[in-house]
């Protein structure tokens, strides 16, 4: 026998109502009794940056002041952060990095030695490594681990290689040649 398709449509509608109901239900049975209200004009919400405790990365990170002049690369040990500041007018390239154990004092230095790739101080492989300090018998300077990562380093050892990503170390290894000028601020 065969079925009207005005019976087949009135089915389907109400088995579509019935899904729809059933899902409006189960919305209504996980909500919140009473939703979140919106910040009002006393209380602003804060920005997604300040939220998350980061820099908002639409916005350059400015170069430290007491950082100098000039062409130079600027490390500071408390940001955890590196800016290459080239000629000016341009934009200086700005990124995160992972300090070594131990930190170089704040001052002027100059790039002493440069290598391709080599063993870091932590036993890891890491490549585009810039020196430029020597404390307490360690030498310090930039890399990338050439697994691309930048894990904290294990605080039991005395470590001069201050990590980057790898993007940022190809950087790093183009800008900061021989006697290039690093300034380490706090």
């Amino acid at each position: 026998m065969a079925r009207s398709s005005s019976g087949i449509v009135a089915g389907l509608t109400a088995a579509a109502l019935a899904a729809i109901g059933f899902l409006g239900y189960q919305a209504s049975a996980t909500a919140p009794e009473r939703p979140p209200q919106a910040a009002g004009p006393q209380e602003p919400a804060p920005a997604p940056s300040q939220a998350a405790g980061k820099q908002d990365p639409a916005k350059p990170v400015p170069v430290p002041e007491g950082s100098g002049s000039g062409v130079r690369v600027v490390y500071s040990v408390g940001q955890k952060r590196v800016w290459l500041v080239g000629e000016a007018g341009q934009e200086p390239r700005s990124f995160a990095v992972m300090p070594s154990t131990v930190h170089p004092k704040a001052g002027s230095y100059l790039v002493g030695s440069r290598s391709g790739s080599v063993t870091g101080s932590d036993g890891v492989p890491v490549e585009h490594v810039v020196r430029f300090a020597t404390t307490e018998g360690v030498v310090i300077g930039f890399s990338a681990r050439v697994d691309g990562t930048t894990p904290e380093p294990d605080p039991n050892r005395k470590t001069g290689g201050i990590r980057m990503t790898k993007a940022d170390g190809d950087a790093m290894w183009a800008f900061a040649t021989i006697n290039s000028k690093v300034v380490v601020v706090p």
